[in-house]
């Protein structure tokens, strides 16, 4: 795999999970466009590489996932750059939104601004009891540019999320956990071993079906319920002449376990 010569973005393979470490610690792995480069040509990557079979996303050291964006490099926009900084920041992360495989943010501390998108982005999160998440833009005279406000109000709800991006608040774990915006929390010294047994259990389910279950959720809820019903029907029907589904139901019946074979 093509990972050796990044700078800011770090990636390790091993027994089908891909970690990926946001490797800034001392500005908090804040994102700058390079970063952002990097992200997506790991997940280009991981994409199209059949021994990855899910992906954790985290950042370097115990303080933050990804503290947001980087504010010298934001400070420098004008209409034009920052329009295209919020689009090419929207197309990595709707990338890794639509990525085949699941992806578990490790939320690790900070996720703010950016972070907080990246994490949004990510289909699963599970967050250290350290962690606190929001989208703080409006304290800079900005709202989020990366998919936050549009994520955010899906997950939440319009109020929820109009609360949080309007006043700028940070959230803790806990009520992160309350509210929805994280799937489970736990210590930080558990954090990456908790993401790995949940990724482990998901690898271990059929990987078609895994496919399939990310794109009707994820592409089915930007579409009226009767359009994302069709979509599920497809592909249902699409699952039905797989070998993985035949064989899926044959070791129910046979009871043991299934030998997936991703065909």
């Amino acid at each position: 795999m093509a990972y050796d010569n990044l700078e800011n973005v770090k990636a390790e393979a091993r027994d089908g999970l891909l970690r990926v470490t946001i490797d800034r610690p001392k500005v908090l792995n804040a994102l700058n466009a390079k970063t952002i480069d990097e992200l997506f040509a790991v997940f280009r990557e991981a994409r199209n590489d059949d021994a990855v079979r899910a992906v954790i996303v985290t950042g370097s050291g115990e303080k933050a996932f990804v503290a947001g964006a980087d504010i010298n490099e934001l400070a420098q926009k004008n209409p034009v750059s920052g329009k295209e900084a919020s689009e090419r920041g929207q197309e990595v992360f709707g990338f890794i939104e639509r990525f085949p495989k699941v992806v578990i943010a490790a939320i690790n501390g900070f996720a703010l601004g950016g972070g907080c998108e990246l994490a949004l982005a990510c289909h699963i999160r599970i967050a250290s009891e350290n962690a606190r998440i929001g989208l703080p833009e409006v304290t800079l005279g900005i709202i989020p540019g990366y998919g936050g406000t549009q994520r955010m109000a899906r997950l939440l709800g319009k109020g929820k999320a109009l609360e949080l991006i309007c006043t700028g608040d940070f959230v803790n774990a806990a009520d992160a956990e309350r509210i929805g915006l994280v799937n489970k929390v736990v210590p930080a010294d558990q954090l990456l071993a908790a993401c790995e047994e949940m990724a482990k259990k998901i690898v271990s389910r059929g990987p078609l079906a895994v496919r399939a279950a990310i794109e009707a959720v994820i592409v089915g809820s930007d579409m009226p319920l009767e359009e994302g019903q069709l979509l599920e029907a497809t592909l249902f029907g699409l699952l039905c002449a797989s070998d993985d589904t035949k064989e899926g139901m044959r070791a129910f019946l046979e009871k043991r376990p299934a030998n997936f074979q991703n065909r």
